[in-house]
Formats: structure tokens, sequence, C-alpha cells
């Protein structure tokens, strides 16, 4: 495995790899015009592109050199709040699970907020998602839950998590 800082040429594939691992992870807990939604605007080229431009917001791409394939992506910004780097964003397609490919983007992460200076990470994750059980097992334990009016009548109903480093 290999973690290759994203660049604005990868928009396209970071746009792919998130409709991939949304149609997979989001299946049962959105509906299909929500989940269109939030691609459209949370996936944008100019969403990522202001991304992009922001020095203290990352993306990397897991790739895999065995096989020579993108596996998925993580998104996070460190100083989101004093010393706390915020994970807005981390995927894998559905064929990439279960590798161990997460807990190593994770630790990635960690390594990179610790050079930052930040020492903690916060992320949002819906309260029906699975995926809330795998950041447990990775030391991030609930601190409070919200519920975010995303735009279109849609809201994201979501557990507050965190991982102090």
């Amino acid at each position: 495995m290999k973690i290759i800082k994203a660049t604005q040429e990868n928009i396209p594939l970071i746009q792919d790899l998130a409709k991939r691992s949304w149609e997979n992870a989001y299946a049962e807990i959105l509906s299909q015009e929500q989940m269109k939604y939030m691609l459209e605007t949370m996936y944008s080229q100019e969403e990522i592109a202001s991304h992009l431009e922001n020095p203290n917001y990352h993306y990397y791409l897991v790739f895999d050199e065995n096989s020579n394939v993108y596996d998925g992506f993580i998104g996070f910004e460190n100083h989101y709040e004093e010393n706390t780097t915020k994970l807005h964003r981390i995927y894998l397609v559905p064929e990439s699970k279960g590798k161990g490919l997460g807990k190593k983007t994770l630790e990635f992460l960690n390594e990179k907020v610790k050079e930052i200076g930040d020492n903690r990470i916060i992320l949002n994750v819906n309260k029906y998602n699975s995926a809330k059980k795998f950041y447990e097992y990775q030391g991030y334990k609930v601190y409070d839950e919200g519920i975010f009016d995303i735009g279109n009548d849609f809201v994201m109903d979501d557990f507050l998590m965190e991982k102090k480093i």
C-alpha cells in the first residue's frame, strides 16, 4: 500500500472513488436523492479544488502497488479547531475493504497530525453507519451527536467522535 498526496489533476479520480464507495457505504442509510445531492455538492470540481487550495486541507490517495489500482482516499483538515484536525473523508471502494487499508490509512493520519502539532482528531459518522465500530476499534470515542442541515431539505444525523493523539 502506498499513500500519495492528491493534486488538482486527481479530482476526477477522487470523485469516482467517492461515488463507488458511497454506493456501497450509504445504500441502506441514505435515499438515492440525498446521495446524489451530497455527491454533487460535496464532491464537485469546485468544492474539491477549493479544499486543495487550502494549505490546511489535504487529500491523499490510497494505492495498491500489487494490483496497480486506487483503493480509496482520505481528506482531512489540520487546525480545524485549536490543536484539532478534522477527518472529513475516508473511503475505500468495496473490493478493498477488509484488507487492513483503513487501519493503515488512519495510522498515516495519526502521523500527519503529530507532525503538524495537533493532538486531537475529530470526525462525524452517520448514526446508522457501521463504520462507527471501525472508528471505535481504532481508538475513537463518541463525545457528542448532532443533526446537521446540509441543504435541499436533507439532514445528517451523526455521532461526533474524537481521538486524542
